[in-house]
Formats: C-alpha cells, sequence, structure tokens
C-alpha cells in the first residue's frame, strides 16, 4: 500500500486532527478570505466531501480546529495555591500563543478580513466555550469556593493578565515566568483585593 493510499484510509480522530491541522496551516498562509474547502482539503490529503460532510464551509473548519485546540486550566482541586494556579495558567497562554492555534488566532485578530468574519465566533465558539480568558477559570474556581467574592471578577480583571502578556509579546520575546508572576502579584492579586494572601 503507497503512502497515498494510507493517508487516503485515515478515519476519526486520525483524519480529523489532520484537517484540524491543515486548516491551522492554511490560514497562517492564505488568511481567512482566501480560506476554502479546496485548500484545507488539498493540505490535508484528503477530498472535500469529506470535509462537507461534517463542516458546512472552511470557517466552520477553521472555529473546530481552534476549540480543539484552545487549552483550559484546571485549578488545583482543593483550591489551595491560587497564586500558583494563576501564574500556571498564564504559563499555559504564553505555551498556546506559540504554538500553531495561538498563531492561527493572531493571524485572524490582526487580519482585517479575520476580524469581520470570524471575531464574534471566535468568541463565541471557543473562548467563551472554553472557559473565556485562561485566568478566568481559575478566578471562578477561587470565588466559587469562597477565597473572594465573585463580583470582583470584571471584565477588566478577567482581562487583566492576558493584556499583559499579550503587551509583552508584542515588545518582542514572550514573558518569562518571573515576568508571569510579577503579573500575578502585581496586577491580578491586588486587583481582587488579595494583594497581601501570596500563597
Amino acid at each position: 500500500m503507497s503512502q497515498n493510499d494510507r493517508r487516503t484510509r485515515r478515519r476519526g480522530e486520525e483524519l480529523i486532527n489532520a484537517i484540524h491541522a491543515a486548516v491551522l496551516e492554511e490560514v497562517l498562509e492564505v488568511g481567512v478570505g482566501r480560506l476554502t474547502m479546496e485548500g484545507i482539503g488539498r493540505r490535508a490529503a484528503t477530498a472535500r466531501t469529506t470535509l462537507y460532510r461534517r463542516w458546512p464551509d472552511p470557517i466552520a473548519v477553521l472555529l473546530d480546529a481552534l476549540y480543539h485546540a484552545h487549552p483550559v486550566e484546571e485549578p488545583t482541586p482543593g483550591a489551595d495555591d491560587l497564586r500558583g494556579d494563576l501564574i500556571r495558567s498564564l504559563q499555559l497562554m504564553v505555551k498556546w500563543t506559540l504554538s500553531p492555534a495561538g498563531r492561527a488566532v493572531a493571524a485572524i485578530l490582526t487580519d482585517p478580513k479575520g476580524i469581520e468574519q470570524v471575531s464574534d465566533e471566535l468568541v463565541e465558539q471557543v473562548f467563551a466555550q472554553r472557559g473565556g480568558t485562561f485566568t478566568s477559570t481559575v478566578l471562578r474556581h477561587y470565588a466559587e469556593r469562597g477565597h473572594f467574592p465573585a463580583s470582583r471578577i470584571t471584565p477588566v480583571v478577567a482581562d487583566i493578565g492576558e493584556a499583559l502578556v499579550v503587551k509583552r509579546l508584542l515588545d518582542g520575546a514572550p514573558p518569562t515566568d518571573a515576568d508571569l508572576a510579577d503579573i500575578v502579584d502585581q496586577a491580578i492579586l491586588p486587583a481582587i483585593g488579595l494583594a497581601d494572601r501570596l500563597t
């Protein structure tokens, strides 16, 4: 059996993973406006008909790939390490931003056509469904367990850690673990009234 035969016989998760990888590569190369089922299928070495059996259009393929590639921080079950969980959530964000999915999101959000076509769906179908911002999962986990009032998780507080990470990335280099600890200690914990509880 040839390599092409093996590739066309892929099924299930293996095939879906190949399609997801292909659409992320394709959007980086051609942008959202020129994303097509033909281009995705060619890159994934699968037929367009296979794509249409699962997704109605290339944007749906893209959003599905981004959803499945978007990590969610899992806070400490005992809710006894807020600072550590917040730092780990930002570490997860940094790792994601450097991944194919993170780079694809950056390409979408810096492309006027991408913002016009996908931004609302990206928020609703990917970010919101996967816990919002990375630190939001942690903050909600601890608020629900009585560590601080949930009312302190305002939209600004929910975004502050991620915004500072993005700023560091735009400055030209990924933030270090020490940078992330500073963001938690000097911005997030003070914002929820726990600056003196570095546990």
